[in-house]
């Protein structure tokens, strides 16, 4: 029996051209720019800008306006840079103030929320640095009178003041912006009754203290440094500024309280 022959040679089809049944490869995804890493030469550059601004503005407005000039330079700054974006960083940048800042509807429960938790922080420092710093205040300026009550000649102006015009424009600027903005770039690593802190507490509290020497050149204005540490500890420990915008205030207040009371000023 003779073997079957041998089967012919298939001839492989030739490819498809391209666009008639191709598929043709897909297209190389294109490469995206890494995002810089934060870092804190802007912050700082800003920083610097706006302590020579209201260094300016404190020698250059009329005298009795120049504290208010002061306090819409920081707030104009902090629009410029938080408040005019989004919930999302102005949360980031701790600015909500229970969402009264927010470009969303008012939520009243978490407005009342936020602000009976700012409260109880409010209450807990002051009962715990207030009797010292009375105490400290009468060694350092060695008072020998007795402590006499002396009201505010002009309780609403002054009180609101203290708030509107000075604690609120210096805790979102540096507080809010700067502190935030430097914990990026130098991220905490300390952790102080409960609150995450870095680098930026101390430079953030520092650049404050030098921005009170220029506006007023005398060196007690440096002491500063030292509420400015609990301002921004409040701020990693609450997340937000409202706690320290209250206590700022209410250090103020008290410490013109004591200046009256002791006569140092009227």
């Amino acid at each position: 029996m003779l073997p079957d022959p041998p089967a012919p040679l298939e001839t492989p089809a030739p490819p498809p051209a391209p666009g008639l049944g191709a598929e043709s490869p897909a297209p190389a995804a294109p490469l995206e720019p890494v995002p810089e890493a934060p870092n804190a030469r802007r912050p700082l550059l800003v920083a610097l800008a706006t302590t020579l601004l209201v260094t300016a503005l404190s020698y250059l407005a009329p005298k009795d306006h120049a504290g208010t000039a002061v306090g819409l330079a920081f707030l104009a700054v902090t629009w410029w840079l938080v408040l005019r974006g989004d919930e999302h960083v102005i949360r980031a940048h701790g600015l909500s103030l229970g969402g009264l800042l927010e470009p969303l509807p008012l939520d009243r429960r978490r407005l009342l929320r936020d602000a009976a938790s700012a409260s109880l922080w409010v209450l807990l420092l002051a009962a715990i640095i207030f009797p010292p710093f009375w105490f400290g205040f009468k060694l350092f300026w060695r008072v020998k009178m007795p402590f006499v009550f002396r009201g505010f000649e002009s309780p609403l102006n002054e009180i609101s003041g203290h708030f509107l015009a000075v604690a609120l424009p210096e805790e979102a600027f540096f507080r809010g912006y700067l502190q935030t903005r430097l914990d990026a770039a130098w991220p905490p690593r300390w952790r102080v009754f409960g609150a995450e802190l870095g680098p930026s507490l101390i430079v953030s509290s520092a650049i404050f203290a030098i921005g009170h020497f220029l506006t007023v050149p005398s060196v007690d204005r440096l002491a500063v440094f030292f509420p400015s540490l609990v301002f921004g500890w409040l701020r990693a420990r609450t997340g937000g500024v409202g706690a320290g915008v209250v206590f700022h205030a209410l250090c103020n207040i008290f410490s013109a309280t004591l200046q009256r009371g002791y006569g140092f000023s009227r």
